[in-house]
């Protein structure tokens, strides 16, 4: 895939030059900001933490996304792997191995179950007025691709298990760049939002197999410009990952997307605010 990143990059900007012409696919309402991995790149957190989580709410994100992978022994756990820590390959270690890991900021790696109450517990935010207001955020559950395809169906069934258990479904929707897993999600869960990370299929080859959402890489979104507008027609959501850039998040903004995820989500927030100004 990078190379097709790096090739979408150059024509950006021959894109990026046209943008006053893309009236047609302007968002119809504001486009929101997806924490990544939380809010980790701030003082006592760390990426895929519930105090990650717990900062994405005290930012302003509208979302937070977050990783999950399954150990040898079948429990889903919240990191990005494959390496954590001491441990390699999060993948080929069991509970008790990734247990034994301390993260940067002192926690535990969470298990999916624990991010999960967090997130359905939601946190107190400050609002602008003084007071507060108890937040549950929208949670993006990305399912990291695994060695065998079976696996998928594995991973999702636990997944769906919990977010029933829990009464989560509205709260949740799923992401993979494993076609498989998507396909599984939407056939297991049925309604949920699942979003295609990979980048290689058209909103209509997604909504033929079931899939609501694309979510791609910025510069193929530039490139393919006129998917935004044929997900929307289609009543699908787009996403763009991973946007940090200033001007990319404008870029971004202006032409529609309903999501950017990214590490910066108080910055993204401003940006978009600005472009909504402008409309």
């Amino acid at each position: 895939m990078k190379n097709i990143y790096a090739k979408a990059l150059k024509m950006s900007l021959v894109i990026v030059a046209s943008l006053s012409f893309a009236g047609s696919i302007m968002a119809q309402s504001k486009t929101k900001v997806v924490a990544h991995r939380g809010h980790w790149d701030t003082e006592g957190s760390y990426e895929n933490t519930i105090t990650a989580l717990k900062m994405a709410h005290e930012v302003g994100a509208d979302a937070c996304e977050f990783d999950i992978n399954m150990t040898t022994d079948g429990v889903l756990v919240v990191c990005h792997g494959p390496q954590v820590g001491t441990i390699a390959n999060i993948q080929h270690a069991s509970y008790a191995d990734v247990m034994g890991i301390t993260l940067p900021n002192g926690e535990k790696v969470p298990t999916l179950e624990q991010f999960l109450k967090a997130g359905k517990k939601g946190y107190k935010v400050k609002q602008k007025d003084g007071s507060t207001k108890l937040v549950k955020l929208p949670l993006v559950l990305e399912i990291k691709p695994h060695e065998r395809l079976d696996q998928a169906a594995e991973i999702v069934s636990k997944v769906a298990f919990l977010l029933k258990k829990m009464k989560m479904l509205d709260q949740v929707s799923i992401i993979s760049f494993s076609y498989e897993a998507c396909l599984e999600a939407a056939k297991q869960i049925p309604g949920i939002m699942v979003q295609y990370l990979t980048g290689d299929k058209t909103p209509y080859e997604l909504k033929n197999d079931g899939i609501m959402g694309m979510d791609y890489h910025h510069s193929l979104t530039l490139v393919n410009a006129e998917w935004i507008e044929q997900a929307h027609e289609l009543g699908m959501v787009v996403n763009v990952w991973t946007v940090d850039n200033p001007e990319m998040i404008a870029t971004m903004a202006q032409l529609g997307v309903d999501y950017i995820t990214t590490n910066k989500p108080a910055l993204a927030k401003e940006i978009i605010e600005q472009v909504e100004a402008k409309k």
